[in-house]
């Protein structure tokens, strides 16, 4: 007999079916509650609702583990490339050999954008934040790409997917160009994914570009690791307006808006702003330490350290301190602000006011020192961000369109004015 759940309300007792994931995750089913009872849930943030059932990711922050579609983080970032987890993400399995070659090629023939896309991204200012204009242009691919709003015609989802992956690193780099007054980089398909977009990054006319192998490696680590995180605040959205049966640009261009924000792909960059703060008060870490520690009376939070959901670490900064260690000992990076983080990283590890309350440094916290020593500008961190999570968000589109949910719907408890008689304006 399955089991239930008992909910007793004014007396009278409900029966609620319990749902039981493979990883024994248990949930309590409350589609039929507010048609049995009258009342619903409020749970402020969804933090404790789930809206939907998936195969993409399972994810325990108590203990620390990340899997995609069941293998460990851990083995992903050591042995695959990032194309090969995005093919895992998408299609659930890992791509054989035959499999991948015909992925690649796929993703390496569609890196070109259509010309007739640079005449909307001039119109934007110089000044204007890279998100922002990437946002713009995947939606305005739709415009592009007319048969994705053709519901006739779901033939065609794999090749948006090709082209989302094989543009949208196309497209992050126009606006650092412009920024720079430099030309665009056109992509060179000879070149593997991370090695393509760094050379459309920062390659210039006037000179031979070499890209290392060091830097790429770090780099596909670093989008691995970011590929897809769960339900949380931009894949909820892209899966909320797909439930709309919105096209799939104009869902994950709703992503990349929703991770913009500060509390969420936005992380990375206010670490390192935070750095830039502490270096104009003079760089002593031991201060900030203390004021972090005194947060209740300072004000001062330590961006970059604890998460949300992961309770004792968050397995995917292990994995980035090894590449932000090897990327700063090979470039030879010498940083003052990179020496703070350093700094503040040694405190935290070691300190007993932050190991008690498993205050470690996150995978924002690398993510930025390893852009930074790229030569990657703050405002284009979270474009990074959107680059790596883009598998993640078409595998949960994906999902949600074949799974034919619902389209989302949240209620609410309503605490406005009661009825009101309208009085005209002549007597108010």
């Amino acid at each position: 007999m399955s089991a239930t759940a008992e909910l007793i309300i004014e007396g009278k007792s409900y029966q609620l079916p319990v749902v039981e994931g493979t990883e024994n995750e248990k949930a309590i089913d409350i589609n039929a509650l507010r048609e049995q009872t009258g009342y619903i849930t409020i749970d402020s943030g969804y933090k404790n609702t789930g809206a939907t059932k998936s195969a993409v990711t399972f994810l325990d922050g108590e203990l620390g583990i990340l899997r995609y579609r069941g293998y460990s983080i851990e083995d992903l970032a050591e042995k695959a490339t990032f194309l090969e987890v995005a093919y895992l993400l998408i299609y659930g399995e890992l791509p054989t050999a035959e499999q991948y070659a015909a992925w690649e090629n796929s993703i390496r023939t569609h890196t070109l954008v259509n010309e007739d896309m640079r005449r909307i991204f001039d119109g934007f200012p110089v000044n204007a934040h890279p998100m922002g204009v990437i946002s713009s242009l995947v939606s305005a691919m739709s415009g592009f790409y007319p048969d994705s709003y053709n519901e006739k015609a779901p033939d065609r989802t794999e090749m948006h997917i090709i082209r989302l992956l094989a543009k949208l690193p196309t497209l992050a780099t126009w606006s650092y160009k412009k920024s720079q007054g430099h030309p665009i980089n056109y992509p060179k398909n000879d070149l593997d994914y991370s090695s393509n977009f760094l050379q459309m990054m920062f390659a210039l006319p006037v000179a031979n570009y070499h890209v290392d192998p060091v830097v790429a490696n770090a780099l596909n680590t670093l989008l691995i690791l970011h590929a897809d995180h769960e339900q949380n605040c931009s894949t909820s959205t892209v899966r909320l307006v797909g439930s709309s049966r919105a096209n799939i640009y104009s869902s994950i261009s709703a992503g990349i808006s929703a991770l913009w924000g500060p509390l969420h792909g936005g992380a990375n960059q206010e670490v390192i702003e935070m750095l830039e703060d502490i270096k104009a008060d003079g760089g002593d870490v031991s201060k900030y330490i203390e004021m972090a520690k005194n947060a209740k009376t300072t004000g001062f939070r330590l961006f970059g350290f604890g998460h949300r959901v992961y309770k004792n670490f968050d397995p995917r900064a292990k994995i980035i301190k090894k590449a932000a260690d090897e990327v700063l000992a090979k470039l030879g990076v010498n940083d003052p602000i990179l020496a703070i983080a350093k700094g503040l990283e040694e405190a935290a590890l070691n300190d007993e006011y932050f190991v008690s309350r498993k205050l470690y440094p996150n995978v924002d916290f690398y993510s930025g020192i390893i852009y930074r020593a790229l030569g990657i500008p703050t405002n284009m961190f979270t474009v990074m961000f959107a680059i790596g999570r883009l598998p993640g968000w078409i595998a949960q589109w994906k999902e949600m369109r074949a799974g034919k949910e619902p389209i989302g719907r949240p209620r609410q408890i309503y605490t406005g004015a009661t009825s009101r008689d309208f009085v005209s304006i002549a007597d108010r």
